[in-house]
């Protein structure tokens, strides 16, 4: 690890003209993926700028939409009365990521930041386009269990990490952006990026933005719901495949439906297409299964991950059943 700079502030624009002031400067806050980064020498910052003191930890309901503040911990999100009550889902994915000690210091927009776990991205002996653009790509051809099936490109076949997007990106959140000209917001799906030929650029964050919070509009997907994640083991390991499923249902008949997933491409994977099909129909298992097959156009095998190609509309099923089992 190199010498850095390390301040900290609790003023939102002294932290954006901190950020803009060094060219290779970053926010650092639980810092439960970038210290690790920069252990390995993945990532080498020569100024951390310490935003923990920033006012971005409120979860309040205004004028039926939750503002979650950026710097919000995982755990404080997860045990929130209002997210239990009117958004369980997304309790379920925050409940499901990682540890309880890494759920008390990692924060909403640390965990949207985070970046791949994929083993030649951490393995700076080895090619990686994601790390070194040009490099090449390890994975394709190499050892790809953990690999994308799903919007990948011959440049990155990396899989986005987070439990929480996947819950999100279904709820159709929004992403509040802060910089020196104001405040933008964006769709959710919008904010990761696909690998394309850019793999080394996770997300649509400008240089010298900031996260500041999340909006959730209020749904009424709070009774048939689910989160699934089928991994190595139950505790503190990343998804092999992830579902987010919610459904509306009256008579027995879906009158809306979310439905995502994570640990199968370079971003939280919306499946809007069996979304789509989902409504209108009657809640069987019948329904579910053509959803699964229609969720899985365009999947693709690299090898090692193939076992994806049928654990995945398994999955789409089984969260689905779930979902309508709570009623």
């Amino acid at each position: 690890m190199i010498n850095f700079q390390f301040v900290r502030t609790s003023v939102i624009k002294t932290a954006l003209s901190l950020v803009g002031a060094t060219p290779k400067a970053a926010f650092i806050a639980g810092g439960t993926n970038l210290v690790d980064l920069m252990k390995r020498g993945v990532t080498a910052p020569e100024k951390l700028i310490d935003i923990n003191a920033l006012p971005l930890k409120k979860i309040e309901l205004i004028n039926n939409v939750l503002h979650i503040g950026a710097l919000t911990s995982n755990s404080a999100l997860a045990d929130n009365a209002i997210v239990a009550a009117k958004f369980p889902l997304l309790m379920l994915a925050l409940q499901a990521g990682a540890s309880a000690q890494l759920r008390n210091v990692a924060t909403v927009g640390g965990n949207m930041m985070q970046r791949t776990r994929c083993g030649y991205f951490y393995d700076t002996t080895m090619p990686c386009n994601k790390r070194e653009p040009g490099s090449g790509c390890g994975a394709i051809g190499g050892y790809n269990r953990m690999h994308a099936i799903f919007g990948t490109s011959e440049f990155c076949i990396a899989v986005h990490p987070s439990d929480m997007c996947v819950a999100l990106v279904a709820l159709d959140a929004k992403v509040v952006m802060a910089s020196a000209k104001g405040e933008r917001k964006i769709n959710f799906i919008d904010f990761h990026r696909l690998a394309g030929t850019t793999p080394e650029k996770d997300n649509n964050l400008a240089k010298g933005e900031l996260i500041v919070r999340l909006e959730i509009p209020v749904n009424n997907l709070n009774k048939n719901f689910h989160y699934l994640k089928v991994r190595d083991r139950s505790s503190y390991a990343f998804a092999l495949v992830s579902v987010a499923a919610a459904l509306e249902i009256k008579d027995n008949v879906i009158t809306s439906a979310r439905l995502a997933m994570g640990g199968v491409a370079h971003k939280p994977w919306r499946l809007m297409e069996a979304e789509n099909f989902l409504k209108g129909k009657p809640a069987t298992t019948g329904t579910f299964e053509e959803a699964a097959k229609i969720a899985m156009n365009g999947a693709k095998g690299y090898g090692e991950n193939d076992f994806k190609l049928k654990m995945a509309p398994n999955s789409i099923i089984e969260a689905l059943t779930l979902a309508k089992a709570k009623a």
